[in-house]
């Protein structure tokens, strides 16, 4: 099911942060989205989430759909192992899955670790491993590579894309390398407003586009 979102507004106090976005993702595709900060993309995942709600407008398609996440902080049950954190969201899934998810990603030395003792770039991994161990039809992601190496990043961006095939992916980036290797189409945000929608494609045919601007590398 494709979600949805019609004239969707929304403010904190007297900050605007969404103001009228009208946007259709569709299903099965992997969206990023990108903007400098404050432009509301962090705020737009939590009203997919339903962690808020919108001051105005309508968000049509999330009803019955099983929602999963990886947010900017890792959010790990710190004295628990690798492997619990991962079989926490989805009991089904055996020991031996979840050992092998971790050493898919090169975590084969923390299997019996307390998460409290991994690096952050291990603790990053073990979170998406995490929600994509989760049975769910819609990925919300915010900046899910973050303080991963560049080897690193190029291992998970790649498994994550495989398991990601065919799923409704919504996933919130400052790199712009992420967005163009990874995305069927990428937006870009700008004062609580949706200013850009393209393919990969057409952002590479277009490089004088405020895709280029300088505000993309912007960090929050």
């Amino acid at each position: 099911m494709d979600i949805t979102l019609q004239n969707v507004s929304k403010s904190f106090g007297d900050k605007q942060v969404l103001e009228g976005v009208s946007h259709t993702f569709p299903q099965g595709e992997l969206t990023c989205v990108m903007g400098p900060s404050g432009c509301g993309k962090t705020t737009l995942l939590s009203l997919l989430l339903g962690l808020e709600a919108p001051d105005s407008g309508e968000i049509l398609g999330m009803e019955g759909q099983k929602l999963s996440a990886v947010f900017q902080e890792d959010r790990l049950c710190e004295n628990t192992t690798p492997v619990s954190n991962i079989r926490l969201v989805n009991p089904s899934l055996s020991k031996a899955e979840a050992q092998g998810m971790l050493r898919d990603l090169g975590l084969e030395g923390s299997l019996g670790q307390p998460v409290r003792t991994l690096s952050g770039g291990m603790k990053r991994r073990v979170a998406i491993l995490r929600a994509l161990a989760a049975d769910y039809d819609v990925l919300l992601c915010d900046e899910p590579f973050k303080g991963l190496d560049q080897a690193t990043k190029a291992l998970v961006m790649g498994y994550f894309l495989g398991k990601t095939k065919g799923k409704t992916v919504i996933l919130v980036t400052h790199d712009q390398g992420e967005a163009l290797s990874m995305a069927d189409r990428v937006l870009l945000m700008h004062g609580g407003q949706i200013i850009e929608d393209n393919t990969p494609a057409e952002v590479y045919l277009h490089p004088k586009s405020a895709f280029a601007a300088d505000f993309i590398g912007a960090s929050d």
